[in-house]
C-alpha cells in the first residue's frame, strides 16, 4: 500500500451563498521517493488540497472521503494526534514565508521548535542542529543569522529558513506549496534545486504545487492538472505534456510565453474566468470555458485512459498534437 493514499476526498466550505465545494473527489497516491506535481490556475484547489492533507482546513470545513497515511486514517483524527504527525512525518513549505514565519521569534528558534517538540532536544542541542540545518540549506552567514528575525532576511533567505524548519525532523512527506512565489528567476532555480537535492537524499515523497509548467517539467515524475476542485488530467509528466488530452491542459500550454515569439505579440488566453466555487457547473467544471464542450459535458466525466498511467476526465479530448 502506498505511504499516502487519498480516495474521493471532498471538502465543502460554508459561505454566505451556501456550501462551496472546494474539493470534488480527489484521488492521490504517493510513496517514498515519489515526486508528484499539482498544477492549475489560482483558485482551482491546489492549496486547499495541501491544507486538507495536513489537517489545517478552516473551521467549519466539511470533509468526506479518505486520507490514509501509512494506513492510518487522517480524516476525523483528533487534532492532538495530527499534531504528532505534522512537522514530524508530514511537513509543508508554505507559499509565503513572510506570513508563515513568526515575526516575534528568531529564525533559529523557529527551526529549533520542531526539534524540541517532536524529538525532545534540549535548548543547546536544538540550537546546534538548527545551525546545521541552516547551513545545509545554504543560508549565507548561517551562524550570524540564527538570532535574526524574519524581517531582517531577504525573500530567498526566508524561504531557506522555511525549508530548514520543514525538514528538521526528517519527514516522510514534504508538501511544497508554490515555494518560489515572488522570488527572482535565479533564486527560484536555487530553491527548486535545493528541494530536489534534499528530497532525493532523504528518499522522501514530494508533492509540489505550482502554476508554472516549466517547474513541473523539470522537477516531478508525475503531474496532476487541477481545475474547479477536480483532477482533470493526470499521469507521467512526459506523457501529459506530450499528449495534452484535456482541453484545459491544452489551454494552459497555449497560454504560456513562447521563446522566439514576435515582440509585442499578445499571449493566448483561456476564455472566460475561473468561476466561484458555488457557481461551478454540475458536470465537468471546465464546461463553461471549454471550446470543445458537448451537451454530454453537463454530466461528471469519468477518467478515460489516454495511455499507460495517464488519464483525463473529458468526453471530447483534444486531438493528439
Amino acid at each position: 500500500m502506498p505511504m499516502l493514499q487519498v480516495n474521493s476526498l471532498q471538502v465543502a466550505l460554508p459561505g454566505q451563498r451556501g456550501l462551496a465545494r472546494a474539493l470534488r473527489g480527489i484521488d492521490l497516491e504517493l510513496d517514498r521517493g515519489d515526486t508528484v506535481g499539482l498544477i492549475g490556475e489560482s483558485g482551482c484547489g491546489k492549496s486547499m488540497t495541501a491544507l486538507a492533507l495536513m489537517g489545517l482546513l478552516p473551521d467549519g470545513a466539511r470533509v468526506s472521503g479518505s486520507i490514509r497515511f501509512d494506513d492510518q486514517e487522517l480524516v476525523g483524527l483528533p487534532d492532538a494526534e495530527l499534531c504528532k504527525l505534522r512537522g514530524r512525518r508530514m511537513a509543508m513549505i508554505f507559499q509565503e514565508p513572510m506570513t508563515a514565519l513568526n515575526p516575534l521569534h528568531t529564525v533559529g528558534a523557529q527551526v529549533a521548535e520542531p526539534l524540541r517538540q517532536h524529538l525532545g532536544m534540549g535548548g543547546r542541542e536544538a540550537r546546534a542542529e538548527s545551525l546545521r540545518l541552516l547551513e545545509q540549506v545554504r543560508l549565507p552567514q548561517a551562524r550570524a543569522r540564527l538570532d535574526a528575525y524574519p524581517h531582517q532576511l531577504s525573500g530567498g533567505q526566508r524561504q531557506r529558513v522555511m525549508i530548514a524548519a520543514a525538514l528538521a525532523c526528517g519527514p516522510d512527506l514534504l508538501i511544497a506549496d508554490e515555494p518560489t512565489t515572488a522570488l527572482d528567476v535565479t533564486i527560484q532555480r536555487d530553491i527548486l534545486d535545493l528541494i530536489a537535492e534534499l528530497v532525493a537524499a532523504s528518499h522522501m515523497a514530494l508533492l509540489l504545487i505550482s502554476h508554472d509548467l516549466g517547474v513541473m517539467a523539470q522537477n516531478v515524475q508525475r503531474v496532476m492538472v487541477m481545475y474547479g476542485g477536480s483532477i482533470v488530467e493526470s499521469g507521467q509528466t512526459a506523457s501529459v505534456f506530450a499528449r495534452l488530452a484535456h482541453p484545459y491542459t491544452h489551454g494552459l500550454f497555449r497560454a504560456r510565453p513562447q521563446l522566439g515569439a514576435a515582440r509585442g505579440g499578445r499571449l493566448e488566453t483561456i476564455p472566460g474566468r475561473v468561476p466561484e466555487l458555488v457557481d461551478l457547473p454540475p458536470g465537468c467544471p471546465f464546461a463553461d470555458r471549454c471550446p470543445r464542450v458537448l451537451d454530454l459535458c453537463r454530466e461528471p466525466p469519468p477518467p478515460f485512459p489516454v495511455g499507460t498511467d495517464h488519464a483525463a476526465r473529458c468526453f471530447n479530448m483534444s486531438p493528439p498534437p
